[in-house]
């Protein structure tokens, strides 16, 4: 593709952040009413409050999948605030307002539903939003956009919503406290919003403004003017408490005697302006209320990428990510916060002053230094490993950035340091990122150093008729970055991506509504396992009514490993689709010509994976969920059996009421011969005070020589593990 869509978009990079002129549409406004008397957040639009607070907005086009239609289903958006809150809210019309699909479930679990909400740029400087969620029940789901890691459902945010089914539709009241949302206090405080709307059972969403394809939201915000607004300087305070009763089993009929750990935490944040604030933690519990699904994990060549699941870490840590990094890279994330296994403390700083935002992150972890079962004596006992990170992005207009990045972690007498910049440019349709990382390390004995160093650069062109992209990246063998989770190192490669989008005319084919043909080609040298790899994917994928899609793609190509060059192939057939109103169906079948990834001997084989994910809504407070997951590997040269492995996950919910839940996990992975099981009866208030109650069990098959556990047939199940444990914080807010 060249270079010249880089130098394009840089030139117009270079002249900064431009304003809508004689050829561009204006920036749509909006100006909401300041109020005396609020309204109540009830999901009844009957407060004098609302009365003359509706926007003047013009009608609303889809976004996805299609791009510009219109749709039945109206909405009206009110809009108030005082010197402590944002007000919203919404009048939402169906034409079958009986088809309204709306669940009562924990939150952010509400995806399928109908919902509507907003996002929300609360600096103004198109560098970050709050996006907001609210289905018909008032249940809440929120994410934070940025764009260097895009959206992160993992934050939650404090604010309150209420809502409620009416004979035209539905309707939602939404309250953004000023404490939960940065912004720079004045006379006249801008930021950015946007609205948007989901219909379930079309499968479709719509907004205001338009955000046409290529486009992201930061890049559509209205302008939203304010006056007059102090953001109270806030100081939060979240003391936790945990207790927790173990056992495992010592003999087949006996289990040792039951450990009791009680433990208290406590976490701060304070507010030093309106626009920055700084956060500790100190012995912070950081149990696994969420457990990781279980996952394939035999003759994996790269390692398992968990999300992280603990509130701290969580929260702002898109701020963090680099560009380029995600999707089809190399690097998964800059920062995986998953390393640092049990922190004795943690602190967190993010703030904006005009166009500079900025991050910073410390931890210290004492995994490092323990003494684990089994393991020969650990040198660096009782030592910790400490994480540093700072991280500064300067605006180059909406959605464009340049960046810098300083890590490092230190442990024993080693260290490993990374340098960075990285530069993303937003334009029109094209996107370009470019990275540069170098790192310095010294193993943990002090013996030996390396350096390496590492980038890649980015383009994508998108528009409704037309997706490009593509990326170089290229990793010294010596390159290492604690922080981050990449797949390897030793790299250099390339990928390029390729999809135009048919439209069939809705009146000849109504179940249709997008055919993308694609083309997705990889090639690179890999230093470490001594060869060139290189992949071409061509395929197809429809996009149906019922929120549906089916998609094929076959793939040829060759693939490194340990010295030799292996023949690579891969057929997918896969979908999944809304099938009924309280079922959605997803299925993926796959022939593979694929590696045996043994560092000494390896060789190859035919691989066929089966997985299907079923979801069960037959009320709107019941929810179950199984996925199944099949792997079987043959040799290819003799049809010999390798390997069949099985992996179940399912989740059963049960809502009470938008605070308290039930819940029960059962997993099973047939490889490691493991069964979990984890039960939980939660009550979340609100993000920060919750109460957890659960007991947990992992059931292991192993046989027993009368003295301890083998291998050796006769294999039974039993329960290994088990365990009870209680959580509890509360948030103040001052």
């Amino acid at each position: 593709m060249g270079w010249a869509p880089f130098v394009l978009v840089a030139l117009a990079a270079a002249r900064g952040p431009q304003e809508p002129g004689a050829g561009s549409p204006a920036r749509p406004e909006v100006s909401p009413v300041r109020v005396a008397v609020p309204p109540v957040v009830d999901g009844v639009l009957e407060d004098e409050a609302w009365k003359a607070a509706v926007l003047p907005l013009t009608e609303w086009l889809t976004y996805n999948p299609m791009n510009g239609d219109h749709i039945a289903q109206t909405t009206e958006v009110r809009a108030v605030y005082d010197e402590r809150y944002i007000y919203f809210a919404f009048h939402c019309v169906d034409p079958e307002p009986d088809k309204v699909r709306s669940t009562l479930s924990r939150r952010d679990n509400m995806w399928n539903d109908d919902w509507v909400g907003l996002s929300l740029d609360s600096v103004g400087n198109g560098q970050s939003s709050y996006d907001l969620f609210v289905n018909p029940q008032g249940v809440q789901a929120d994410v934070l956009t940025t764009p260097s890691a895009g959206e992160n459902s993992a934050p939650d945010f404090v604010w309150q919503s209420a809502g409620r089914r009416t004979s035209q539709g539905y309707d939602v009241e939404l309250r953004l406290p000023l404490t939960s949302f940065r912004f720079k206090s004045g006379a006249e405080v801008r930021m950015g919003v946007l609205f948007w709307r989901r219909v379930s059972r079309l499968g479709v969403s719509a907004s205001w403004p338009e955000v046409p394809a290529g486009k992201s939201f930061i890049e559509r915000h209205a302008l939203m003017t304010l006056h007059d607004l102090q953001q109270p300087l806030t100081l939060e305070v979240i003391p936790s408490a945990t207790w927790s009763l173990s056992q495992t089993r010592a003999t087949p009929a006996s289990f040792n005697q039951m450990a009791s750990e009680p433990d208290a935490g406590i976490s701060a944040k304070y507010g030093v302006t309106s626009a920055i604030t700084v956060e500790g933690t100190l012995n912070p519990d950081f149990s696994q209320v969420e457990s990781d699904a279980f996952q394939v994990q035999v003759n994996q060549r790269y390692p398992i990428f968990y999300s992280e699941k603990r509130p701290f870490f969580m929260e702002g840590m898109g701020t963090f990510e680099l560009a380029g990094a995600g999707g089809d890279s190399n690097m998964r994330t800059a920062v995986n916060t998953r390393a640092i296994v049990d922190p004795l403390w943690g602190a967190k700083s993010a703030g904006t002053a005009g166009r500079a935002t900025f991050a910073l992150l410390a931890a210290s972890d004492e995994a490092p230094g323990r003494q684990l079962p089994g393991e020969p004596p650990n040198p660096f006992l009782d030592q910790r490993e400490k994480y540093f990170v700072g991280r500064g992005q300067w605006s180059l207009g909406r959605a464009s950035y340049a960046g810098a990045i300083l890590t490092d972690t230190e442990f024993g007498s080693g260290h490993n340091r990374v340098a960075g910049a990285d530069l993303s440019l937003k334009r029109g349709d094209h996107l370009a990122t470019a990275t540069f990382l170098t790192s310095t390390s010294r193993t943990p004995d002090g013996l030996q150093e390396k350096d390496g160093l590492a980038g890649q650069a980015f383009y994508s062109y998108e528009t409704k008729a037309l997706v490009v992209a593509t990326q170089l990246e290229h990793y010294d063998t010596d390159f290492r970055m604690d922080t981050a989770f990449l797949n390897q190192t030793g790299v250099t490669q390339g990928w390029s991506f390729l999809a135009p989008s048919f439209y069939p005319d809705a009146k000849q084919i109504g179940w249709l509504k997008r055919v993308v043909p694609f083309v997705f080609t990889n090639y690179g040298k890999d230093r470490v396992q001594g060869g060139n790899k290189w992949l071409v994917l061509p395929g197809l994928r429809l996009h149906t009514t019922r929120q549906g899609f089916f998609r094929i793609d076959g793939g040829w190509g060759q693939e490194p490993w340990a010295g030799q060059v292996f023949p690579i192939r891969q057929l997918r057939v896969f979908g999944g689709a809304q099938v009924l109103r309280w079922l959605n169906v997803y299925a993926l079948a796959r022939w593979d010509r694929a590696v045996y990834y043994d560092p000494v001997a390896p060789f190859s084989g035919k691989q066929k994976t089966l997985d299907v994910e079923l979801s069960l809504q037959p009320s709107a407070r019941f929810n179950e969920s199984v996925a199944w997951n099949r792997v079987v590997f043959d040799r290819a040269d003799d049809g010999s059996h390798v390997y069949t492995v099985d992996v179940l996950n399912t989740r059963t919910t049960f809502q009470i009421n938008r605070e308290l839940a039930l819940r029960a996990i059962v997993q099973y992975d047939s490889s490691r011969r493991q069964v979990l099981t984890d039960f939980l009866a939660s009550w979340e208030l609100r993000p920060g005070t919750v109460a957890y109650a659960g007991y947990g069990s992992l059931v292991e098959k192993h046989g027993w020589d009368g003295a301890r556990w083998t291998d050796e047939p006769p294999l039974t199940y039993r329960t290994a593990q088990r365990g009870f444990f209680f959580k509890a914080s509360y948030i103040y807010r001052f």
